[in-house]
């Protein structure tokens, strides 16, 4: 028969969804008391948490699905969410972009993370969407994917967050992620991909997941950067822009005063010099 997640999964994707609303409004209420120039993470995670409550939103009101064929070899379809995956797809990017900032790495490090998360997710909806035996394909090339950013995050990060004394920090979060991102894998196999599970477990699955994956990194993040400092991170941000390390700041200086709008006149030019040819002693005439 059709396999579709009941009332008591709504309830569950409600529940979820709360978490996230709430995780949401608290990350924003912060970046009002938090410190001038130290919101960036703030922001990063409100745009996850954002995503993740219209997502859960989405699902929880049986919308952004469609039915495919199941792969278990009877005549019934599956329920699929692709809210699911647009929400890690737009939600996680956010998430790569704080945890490269935390360590130090390049910008481009930074870009070839999230193009390695977005080939991942792609490929499992591919996967997702395919009722053949050829989702495992897909399912294989999103599991290289994921391989390899963790590889980029345990390796390539760790080596310049310890150049900035944040190493601890850093392998905390990067090692959750990697650890929680491997149960995804789990997860998956069992629900969109062998359809070992019902949906309403698999949802049961998920949820949690992304509970420990987005609110708990992003409290984490918030909780741990207490600690840091900002200018050595590179992190800090005044009307300058993002400064580097060393970065000079005249308006944090005492007794600087801030430069006027209408600025005193430079001083008159003095009188050219006249000729040397003009002060030589005249000669005598004849």
């Amino acid at each position: 028969g059709d396999h579709h997640f009941t009332v008591s999964g709504s309830d569950w994707l409600w529940a979820v969804t709360a978490i996230y609303l709430l995780s949401l409004l608290l990350v924003v209420g912060h970046s009002y008391i938090a410190r001038s120039g130290e919101k960036i993470f703030h922001y990063l995670f409100t745009i996850s948490l954002f995503v993740g409550t219209v997502a859960y939103f989405t699902i929880a009101s049986d919308l952004g699905s469609t039915p495919i064929k199941t792969s278990t070899g009877d005549s019934g379809t599956r329920q699929i969410f692709y809210a699911k995956f647009i929400n890690w797809f737009v939600g996680w990017t956010p998430i790569l972009i704080a945890v490269g900032l935390v360590s130090g790495v390049s910008w481009a490090t930074i870009i070839y993370n999230i193009g390695l998360s977005w080939i991942w997710i792609a490929s499992w909806l591919s996967g997702a969407l395919v009722a053949t035996h050829y989702k495992w394909g897909f399912y294989a090339f999103g599991l290289l994917a994921y391989f390899l950013l963790v590889g980029s995050l345990l390796h390539t990060g760790s080596i310049t967050a310890r150049r900035l004394e944040i190493k601890s920090s850093y392998f905390l979060l990067s090692s959750w992620l990697a650890f929680i991102w491997l149960l995804y894998a789990i997860a998956y196999g069992l629900d969109d991909g062998g359809n070992a599970i019902s949906v309403t477990s698999g949802f049961i699955f998920f949820g949690i997941l992304d509970v420990l994956n987005v609110p708990v990194i992003a409290f984490a993040v918030l909780f741990l950067s207490r600690k840091w400092d900002y200018r050595s991170l590179n992190l800090y941000f005044t009307q300058y822009g993002r400064v580097a390390q060393g970065g000079e700041f005249p308006e944090r200086e005492k007794g600087v005063l801030e430069p006027t709008n209408n600025p005193a006149p430079a001083p008159a030019a003095t009188q050219a010099a006249t000729p040397a040819a003009a002060s030589a002693p005249k000669e005598e005439t004849v």
